[in-house]
């Protein structure tokens, strides 16, 4: 039987775990304390136990406290360096070592200066057993510089602008913390609107005017000096776009740009970080913090992806109104690529941060202390990692390895310094460093070579005294070099206690988790090494449990009755318990109405004040329990109703009659509540193998309370009853004691035996292993049985300890196995198990397949056959077939592609294969393997077929450019995948009228080295459609469409003139003809001439439209109701203003009303009300603004009509309508953020309404 040891809690050293133990439970051997008097002649190398951070930022005000404390035997002396240099701290007179310790003071408070002793510090702790030594200790003072002197503007901005404030804090050590505050000392509040970036720069997305204060200041605190350093005040002033245009708004319509929010809302852009990309690196373990601060309005709102996975969920954070992202304790995984979304009601954005951990050297393996005797061997071990890699270098006493003075019992092999054979003088102080550009470790680790006998540290005879059923800890300290053995015996007689129910600790400490009544006694704790032998006797004594038989239960009584509550408690017979009760967890009143004797307390008449919660605690020097009740105090009613409830649950339970595989147990019915019970459940714990899980048991009536249980062997088994009535179930009772059954053979066999190999050369045994509920016994373990199926080997047999796997090495490949697992226990074995079969491991194919030859079907599909290879060079289960393929090179371009190999896998047995999806015109190269279990097999030799011409794709393009009056010039790109040599291309066309008829179709051929082609002797002013595809010689390709329009011919067609007010911008064109191209031009006449623009449109095709009688609509019926309605008013006003008197002035309004269109020409707007046409200039009169015939000529005028409209672009409806917008003089674009407009004239603001 194998000694159950439990598991480290980290491994210390390799090899025979030369570990030396003391007085604790567990010692690390990093740590090896000394007792001064009972190892006063032990020697220990010095060991550093307290050092100053390795970035030291001190208080220029104080005096500076370089810490260096280590411990040792012989007590270690010590030495600094600074910058590399001894450090003479005698010939300094502000400088002193602390007594006792290698920590320095240096006393600048009185003189000298912080600065005088900025450095690099390292302390060296030594003593005859070797040196060790601290980390370089950077001492730094902290800084609080003043801001810059700068005159600071005062801000003026539009509402609804974005705004940064910035701060360039002065530039710290450490670094300062930023926070914007006015002249109140107030913070000033933020929102998603409003915020602080990670920089101390405050942002505003858009401003108010409520944002409007003289005294915006950056505060920068300097929390080391206990220092704020304040900006200057910032002075922000917002103006409404209303206060800067009154006049001008005044003249205009609600729809005009000042008066309409939608002309100051604008979608999000980032203000921090710039772009649409940006980088961060960030170290390991420290926080990641990612900020997007947008500007819009809307108030853009922000939200956080990563796009390459998922943002982890414990460790994300967002602050400041989701703008920064924030990730603690980083990782390498934590790489990727994150993107901040900026989104209101106007648009979205993105950025993309692409970021990168990288990490300073942290410790996978630190070295540890090795305690060793002489002639023994071990090792220290290094292993560090980062990113990068870090660089592993060894010290030895201080001094790099590679010239410390040699020792032939050390050997370094890189994070690894191997001892043998160790001798005194081997003892040392090894340090190692780990180090890449982010950082570095620095371990101390020391190499002590003792010879010491065991000696046993625990007092001797020590008693315990334990709760059955609880765990009993046995202590035994022990120290000895070599590692002394441990060994427990109880009794004088006997052999060590080695099996369940013991548990021995590496400490020596020996365990009984399950403390019985058997289990008292004297026990014996030996240790031994080579050097001698310690022994030690303690004693185990097992105490009933306490238990609350009888509990208080819950009562409601009448104000001024007198009520009582019972405790009764049964305990161990060698205890005292002491029984207090208590009152809410606090003492009971100090109230001679309160009285306890013995098992009750009796409070009598009650009070509203007495209602609570009152609890029974019995104490004994091992164990206490309690339990409560609560007390209700109500008026005095007549008589109260029955209560009608649950069963209360059953109490005092009991175990008799036991016997191996059956107990009785009995029990006392709790209270009924009204509703008789109708049975009561039993459930049972197995506190050995499944503690904390309840089963159910049984079931008897409600008139019983007694019952016969059967059990299972090696059971630690508790029961608990539940009383059921028809209300429902009580809750349980409180567990019996505890009834641990005799052990016995296993009654099944492990589940799912399966054998496969891992390896080609082994066979990998599994199974399910039994429970502990199924093992029956102590000592569970397993018979695994082994032959191979076709041979007349006997069965090979192995005993395992209680696994799930046993490997059998050195096995034939691929050979089938019989297999058989049977569980076994201390008492004996489990019935004969089934026979299962399994093979051994499998190995790579050893013959490629033969007779490859290829098919091709046609230019995408080829097939492919082969013979299959003999079933015993698959050596493993045969899976298929692996077609592996590749073009070598194009046959049309004749060059070399980049080589892609696809791969194809045809399962079983199979022989052929089709291969689909080949590109036509090329070449391959393919090859088949057998793949199994393992892998794949060789490949067979390459064959080389060629797939042949397909159909060409489409033309890349197809573009009609240089329309004229009876000719159109087509121009294409090639098709993308001609799959062949192109032969020619094939284009037809026909003309479409203005009902989209199609005309007769033409078909002409074009030479395939051709990319344009002019058609000729083409209609007029007409629409064509083409059609255009490539051809090889097996057969034309896709088509590509297009449509074109000729233009049309001027010399047949008259000019038809219109002359339009030069404040408009548009004008419609009426009476054209449906599916016609016309030309038009705009021309415009001023100081500098005559200038005009030309375009060609098409007008729509004619639709059929329903007439309506308008007469009859009741929008117009209500319309000129309402006109109606209106004029009336208006007489009625002007007989009350004629009644009274009022002049009406007709020059005025015949002035304010005079027509637009004959206004004078403006300098400042540019508008003009007269037209001349080329030959005379003559103004026109009102009444003929336009010419009889109302055309133009082609000879008056080459100008094109576009440049009438004042910047807006036009364009035409299907039916020939023009599509524009009535407005005045266009706005002027922003400058430099601020809005500015030039007002339009009365004559621009009258026409808007024409």
């Amino acid at each position: 039987m194998q000694l159950k040891i439990m598991p480290k809690k980290k491994r210390l050293s390799a090899g025979r775990v030369p570990l030396i133990l003391f007085l604790c439970q567990m010692i690390s051997a990093l740590d090896v304390p000394l007792d001064s008097k009972l190892l006063d002649d032990l020697v220990q190398p010095p060991t550093i136990t307290q050092q100053s951070p390795k970035d030291y930022i001190i208080d220029p005000r104080e005096n500076i406290v370089i810490q260096c404390e280590a411990k040792g035997k012989p007590p270690p002396s010590f030495s600094w360096t600074r910058n590399g240099t001894h450090f003479d701290i005698d010939k300094d007179p502000l400088v002193t070592m602390k007594a006792g310790s290698g920590t320095l003071i240096i006393n600048i408070m009185s003189e000298g200066k912080a600065e005088t002793y900025e450095g690099v510090y390292q302390c060296t702790a030594r003593n005859e057993r070797g040196a060790a030594i601290s980390n370089n200790i950077v001492v730094r003072p902290s800084r609080s510089p003043l801001w810059t002197k700068e005159k600071l503007e005062p801000l003026t901005l539009r509402s609804g602008q974005s705004l940064v404030l910035p701060c360039r804090p002065p530039i710290g050590l450490p670094p300062a913390i930023i926070f914007w505050m006015d002249n109140s000392f107030q913070r000033l509040p933020q929102s998603e609107r409003v915020s602080q970036g990670l920089n101390g720069d405050l942002y505003f997305s858009n401003v108010l005017p409520e944002d409007s204060r003289e005294d915006y200041i950056c505060y920068a605190r300097f929390n080391h000096t206990q220092t704020i350093q304040q900006k200057q005040p910032i002075s922000v002033k917002v103006i409404l776009v209303d206060e800067l245009n009154d006049t001008i708004a005044a003249n205009l319509s609600d729809t005009e740009v000042y008066g309409a929010k939608s002309s100051r809302e604008r979608p999000p852009t980032f203000l921090t970080p710039e772009g649409n990309a940006s980088n961060k690196e960030e170290l390991r373990g420290n926080v990641l913090s990612l900020e997007c601060i947008a500007e819009g309005l809307p108030t853009p709102v922000i939200y956080w992806i990563k796009e390459d996975g998922t943002l982890p969920i414990n460790r994300t954070f967002y602050r400041n109104f989701q703008k920064t992202l924030q990730i603690i304790q980083v990782s390498e995984a934590d790489s990727g690529k994150y993107q901040c979304i900026a989104k209101n009601a106007l648009g979205v954005i993105h950025h993309t941060i692409s970021v990168t951990v990288k990490a300073a050297p942290y410790w996978i393996m630190a070295p540890q202390n090795l305690v060793l005797s002489p002639g023994e061997n071990g090792s220290l071990i290094c292993r560090a990692n980062g990113n990068p890699k870090p660089r592993i270098s060894w010290l030895s006493n201080g001094v790099p390895i590679e010239i410390a003075p040699d020792d032939p019992s050390r050997k370094i092999n890189g994070d690894t310094i191997i001892f043998s054979s160790v001798q005194e003088r081997s003892s040392a102080v090894y340090q190692c460093n780990a180090s890449n550009e982010y950082g570095y470790l620095l371990g101390n680790a020391f190499v002590n070579v003792l010879a010491e006998p065991p000696r046993i540290l625990t007092s001797a005879n020590t008693l315990y005294q334990v709760i059955a059923n609880r765990p009993a800890l046995l202590d035994c300290a022990f120290f000895g070099s070599p590692m002394p053995i441990i060994e427990w015996f109880k009794g004088t007689k006997g052999s060590a206690l080695r099996e369940d129910p013991y548990v021995l600790h590496e400490n020596g400490t020996l365990e009984i988790p399950v403390a019985q009544k058997d289990s008292t006694g004297t026990y014996t704790c030996v240790a031994r090494n080579k050097l001698g032998m310690a022994k030690n006797e303690v004693h185990l004594e097992i105490k009933d449990p306490t238990r609350i038989v009888k509990q208080p239960e819950y009562a409601v009584v009448q104000r001024g009755s007198t009520v009582s509550f019972e405790c009764k408690v049964k305990h161990d017979h060698t205890l005292i318990p002491t029984v207090t009760w208590l009152k809410d967890n606090g003492e009971l009143p100090s109230d001679g109405r309160f009285t306890i004797d013995k098992d009750h307390l009796v409070v009598a008449d009650v009070s509203d004040n007495d209602g609570g919660t009152y609890t029974c605690v019995a104490n004994t020097t091992l164990d206490n329990v309690s339990a409560s009740a609560v007390l209700s105090v109500v008026a005095p009613t007549p008589t109260p109703a029955p209560i009608y409830d649950v069963p209360n649950p059953p109490f005092d339970l009991e175990l008799t009659d036991q016997l191996d595989k059956s107990v009785q147990l009995s029990w006392t019915p709790g209270d009924d509540n009204n509703s008789p019970i109708t049975k009561f459940v039993i459930e049972y714990e197995d506190a050995m193998h499944e503690a904390g899980l309840w089963h159910h048991q049984t079931e008897v009536p409600g008139t019983q309370t007694t019952a016969q249980l059967k059990l299972s062997p090696y059971v630690n088994y508790s029961f608990r009853v539940m009383a059921e009535n028809s209300l429902g179930r009580s809750l349980p009772s409180e567990a019996s004691e505890q009834y641990l059954t005799k052990a016995a053979e296993p009654d099944k066999n492990p589940m799912t035996v399966e054998g496969l190999g891992s390896e080609p050369d082994n066979l990998v045994i599994t199974w399910q292993p039994l429970n502990g509920f199924e093992s029956n016994g102590p000592g569970l373990q397993y018979k695994v049985s082994w032959r191979q199926k076709d041979g007349d080997d006997e069965w090979t047999s192995v005993v395992v300890a209680n696994v799930s796997k046993y490997i059998v090495s050195g096995t034939p490949t691929f050979v089938p196995y019989l297999i058989k697992v049977q569980a076994l226990n201390d008492v004996g074995f489990a019935p004969e198990p089934a026979v299962v079969m399994g093979h051994s491991g499998e190995d790579l194919p050893m013959v490629a397949p033969g007779n490859v030859h290829v098919t091709v079907v046609n230019s995408t599909l080829a097939e492919v056959h082969w013979d299959p290879v003999p079933l015993k060079s698959v050596r493993g289960h045969l899976q298929g077939y692996r077609i592996y393929y590749w073009t070598d090179q194009n046959s049309s371009k004749r060059n070399r592609r980049h080589i892609e190999k696809k791969i194809l896998t045809f399962q079983g047995s199979k022989t052929h294969g089709m291969l689909p999806g080949l590109e036509p015109f090329s070449h391959y190269t393919l090859n088949v393997r057998v793949v199994n279990g393992k892998g794949e097999g060789p490949a067979s030799p390459d064959r080389v077929f060629h797939t042949p011409e397909g159909v060409p794709s489409a033309p890349s393009s197809l573009k009609i450019v240089n329309p004229t009056l009876d000719s159109l010039t087509l121009e294409w790109d090639p098709p993308s995948h001609p799959n062949g040599i192109l032969t020619e291309y094939t284009l037809k066309y026909q003309p479409i009228n203005s009902t989209h008829e199609l005309g007769p179709l033409v078909d002409l051929k074009i030479p395939a080295n051709k990319t344009r082609w002019t058609l000729k002797n083409l209609n007029f002013s007409t629409r064509y459609k083409f059609y255009f595809y490539a051809q090889t010689s097996a057969g034309s390709g896709s088509q590509i469409t297009e449509e074109a329009v000729t233009t049309v011919d001027e010399g047949k067609e008259e000019w038809r003139k219109e002359i339009v007010n030069g404040s408009r911008s548009f004008f419609g064109l009426k009476g054209l003809m449906p599916g016609t191209a016309y030309k038009v031009r705009v021309g415009a006449e001023g100081d500098s001439g005559f200038v005009s623009s030309e375009d060609v449109f098409e007008t729509g095709p004619a639709m059929a439209s329903r007439q309506v009688d308008i007469a009859t609509q009741g929008w117009f019926i209500g319309l000129m109701c309402a006109v109606a309605l209106l004029i009336l008013i208006l007489l009625i006003v002007c007989f009350i203003r004629r009644n009274k008197g009022g002049k009406y002035p007709v020059k005025e309004k015949e002035d304010a009303h005079a027509d637009p269109e004959i206004q004078p020409m403006k300098e400042d707007d540019g508008t003009f009300g007269e037209y001349s046409d080329a030959e005379d200039h003559k103004p026109l009169k009102k009444g003929s603004r336009t010419p009889s015939d109302r055309t133009v000529k082609k000879e008056d005028s080459d100008d094109s009509l576009v440049d009438y409209g004042e910047g807006v672009n036009g364009q035409f409806n299907e039916d020939g309508s023009f599509i524009g917008q009535y407005s005045g003089k266009k706005e002027k674009e922003p400058a430099e953020g601020n809005e500015s407009s030039e007002a339009p004239s009365p004559v621009n603001a009258m026409n808007s309404f024409v």
